[in-house]
């Protein structure tokens, strides 16, 4: 038979010995979650499979004051992955209704992986206003994460689901929510995530010079503008987004894992049941582990001796066919 090259061997040893995943954050606009969507299987099913993918996802657009909708996913979460993900069990945190009525009132909720991620601080921001109108239609849920296996370690999430009219108002007013968790925990590593409809015509170009979170430095937009984060065949939209602040939490994001995660095409919906369960995709990224870094390390010299070896056993032997 004829003998392989040694670059595909090389990529064989990568593909069987290459760096473990990541760590995985993930938001979610999950659209009038409420116990009336939380009887819906199907819903429920592809909800506990998304999640189930992440050590913390932000799910917004949910509106279940009492707790029994998230607690119902949180219940099929913890059953499916003592099935099927080597025995993880999920925790949740939720804000407050948030709404500038009573009738438009939705929560923040965070479910996270009890083994690799500890809360450890949470913070209902609460907007300073100026003529007596609240900059945010749903004011920041933002919570503090301990993640010892990752390379970061200690993180804060900034979530937003914005009101469409008012993105840029609102995701600019961002600013300000970080500047005073950066008083208020003494960290600046903090990521920002949800729903900010950041795209289509609620932010064009010009708009970005009036967004302190795009033209102020430091701060790292890892969803691109050209994304569709949106189900529907009449949107293009890179609506859902992930910021991160500094270089050090650049660092610490795994190349090129920030990405839409189409659940039509990766559970293969119809358009009507990825519709079922939100008009939105998740949006998720990676941030690297220590473990994987040290394998990394170890792997490298052993890869490169045997490609070496690959290399030298084929260039003397005979270079048609290996009996």
């Amino acid at each position: 038979m004829s003998c392989p090259s040694p670059l595909l061997l090389s990529l064989l040893l990568i593909g069987i010995y290459g760096p473990c995943s990541g760590f995985k954050i993930c938001a979610f606009n999950i659209q009038n979650f409420d116990a009336t969507k939380s009887a819906n299987y199907r819903v429920m099913h592809t909800l506990t499979k998304v999640v189930s993918r992440c050590d913390i996802c932000l799910l917004q657009e949910v509106k279940d004051l009492q707790g029994k909708a998230t607690r119902a996913l949180l219940g099929r979460l913890n059953r499916y992955s003592t099935r099927y993900d080597d025995h993880y069990h999920y925790k949740y945190v939720a804000s407050g209704g948030l709404g500038r009525t009573p009738e438009d009132q939705e929560q923040y909720v965070y479910l996270y992986r009890n083994e690799t991620v500890e809360l450890t601080d949470r913070y209902q921001y609460t907007d300073k206003k100026q003529g007596g109108v609240d900059a945010f239609s749903r004011d920041p849920f933002v919570v503090r994460f301990q993640a010892k296996e990752t390379v970061i370690g200690d993180f804060a999430l900034i979530p937003l689901h914005t009101t469409a009219s008012d993105a840029i108002k609102e995701i600019d007013k961002l600013y300000d929510v970080f500047e005073e968790i950066k008083i208020k925990w003494n960290t600046e590593k903090v990521m920002f995530l949800g729903a900010f409809n950041a795209g289509c015509g609620h932010i064009t170009r010009q708009d970005k010079a009036n967004i302190r979170l795009f033209s102020n430095p430091g701060f790292f937009w890892l969803i691109g503008d050209k994304v569709d984060t949106t189900v529907g065949d009449l949107t293009s939209c890179a609506y859902d987004r992930i910021v991160v602040h500094g270089q050090p939490f650049l660092k610490a994001i795994k190349p090129y894992s920030a990405r839409v995660f189409n659940i039509a095409k990766e559970y293969k919906l119809s358009k009507e049941m990825a519709l079922e369960v939100s008009d939105h995709f998740p949006v998720e990224v990676e941030l690297k582990t220590k473990s994987s870094g040290q394998l990394q390390a170890q792997v490298q010299p052993l890869l490169l001796i045997a490609v070496s070896v690959i290399t030298y056993v084929l260039h003397i032997l005979p270079s048609t066919t290996v009996v």
